[in-house]
């Protein structure tokens, strides 16, 4: 029972020393050079299309590898007519399982590859769809039509802002503070 105290006491207090420096608070609202996200405004198109499907399809591949092994595996356990355990997929493996050998091994990560850069493709697609609706929705819209855009309310633009409009939201809040007070 004291090891399980230990450990939990120990996974405690690595999460709370973990969690520390992402609650820096800074006064002045700007935030350190090191912080702030790239900067991809003047990157072209194709480039963030890229990388988008970079970070899915090597997001992706953990997951994929891991289904693909039990697949694999499945596979393996169905050619034995399901009767020798030591071919079980994963949960139900016994203690002598028999290992994949290497070409077993290469077509797991074949096809957890192949399913990745299928997922990525699969989205990038998907993308590409949705901006070409929007596209031509924004390009149907009859020259001349008002847009009509929201402004956000004044606590959401002093949590966005990094203090440019801080004094304007004070004078507006003074105001309607004023405005208020000569009410009959």
């Amino acid at each position: 029972m004291k090891y399980r105290e230990i450990l939990f006491l120990l996974v405690l207090l690595t999460i709370s020393i973990n969690t520390i420096p992402s609650q820096q608070y800074y006064p002045d609202g700007t935030v350190p050079e090191e912080n702030k996200e790239p900067e991809t405004s003047n990157m072209p198109q194709w480039a963030k299309d890229l990388r988008r499907w970079e970070i899915i399809t090597f997001g992706t591949f953990p997951f994929t590898m891991f289904f693909a092994t039990f697949g694999v595996d499945m596979y393996r356990y169905s050619k034995t007519g399901f009767e020798d355990r030591r071919y079980a997929p994963w949960p139900a493996k016994s203690a002598g399982a028999i290992a994949m050998n290497k070409r077993e091994v290469e077509v797991t990560i074949a096809i957890a590859a192949g399913v990745s850069i299928a997922l990525g493709i699969i989205d990038m697609i998907v993308v590409q769809v949705k901006r070409a609706k929007e596209r031509k929705k924004a390009e149907a819209i009859p020259v001349g039509t008002v847009e009509i855009t929201t402004e956000p309310y004044l606590e959401e633009i002093s949590d966005t802002s990094e203090g440019v409009y801080e004094e304007e939201i004070r004078e507006e809040e003074s105001e309607l503070i004023d405005d208020t007070e000569n009410l009959p």
